[in-house]
């Protein structure tokens, strides 16, 4: 991040195409004009860390593609996973804070848009985008509360089992994500959720078909 604000200096080259951009995000289609001279395109590789805990935020930062993960280590050494974000905003959280309370890591080649942070926040004071921005966060906040919710549960079958009830749509979820990624997103470890899915296909309580998962 060190040099990053002299970025938003000059204007982007390549130009953005806000056309296209437009059609990645409902909020991206209403980012006020003044904002989007304020935007840049960014690209990282995979493991580049974009910020790191304790940096002070100067962007609102939107994933066009690829992936960002939130990490902050355990104390047993372990990385927790507090939010992955494939096309959307990246740590929403921030945009109030004086400094970050986890690192960002790409997980793949990812390309973002950085929008300054203080166009970002005058932004909000346009209506549409606005009411926009306070509908994103209530399904984020929703998306948060399920999280919660799910590893609340004592066994690896009860959080598959949400899981795939609550991402999915009628009993069935297609993972955007390794299994070893799922993983650590419900909590557990690789081999105790692989032994999970097999128990779960012998008894025939689900079918695993890649990366498609259906309960029965």
């Amino acid at each position: 991040m060190a040099g990053f604000e002299k970025d938003f200096v000059t204007p982007s080259r390549p130009a953005l195409d806000w056309k296209s951009l437009s059609l990645e995000s409902p909020l991206l289609a209403v980012l006020p004009e003044s904002a989007r001279r304020l935007t840049r395109s960014l690209e990282l590789q995979r493991e580049s860390t974009l910020f790191s805990r304790g940096d002070g935020p100067q962007a609102m930062f939107f994933v066009v593609s690829g992936e960002i993960r939130l990490l902050r280590r355990s104390k047993a050494g372990g990385e927790v996973v507090l939010q992955r974000t494939r096309r959307g905003f990246l740590a929403e959280a921030s945009l109030d804070q004086s400094t970050y309370h986890c690192d960002a890591v790409a997980a793949e080649p990812t390309r973002l848009l950085a929008i300054r942070r203080r166009a970002f926040t005058d932004a909000l004071a346009v209506r549409g985008f606005r009411d926009r921005w306070i509908a994103h966060l209530a399904r984020e906040l929703r998306k948060a509360r399920a999280h919660s919710e799910r590893l609340s549960l004592k066994t690896a079958r009860e959080r598959i089992v949400h899981f795939i009830e609550t991402e999915g749509e009628g009993g069935m979820v297609d993972l955007n994500q390794s299994k070893k990624d799922w993983a650590s997103e419900l909590g557990l470890t690789h081999e105790a959720l692989y032994r999970t899915l097999a128990q779960m296909e012998k008894r025939d309580e689900l079918e695993v078909d890649q990366s498609r998962l259906t309960l029965r």
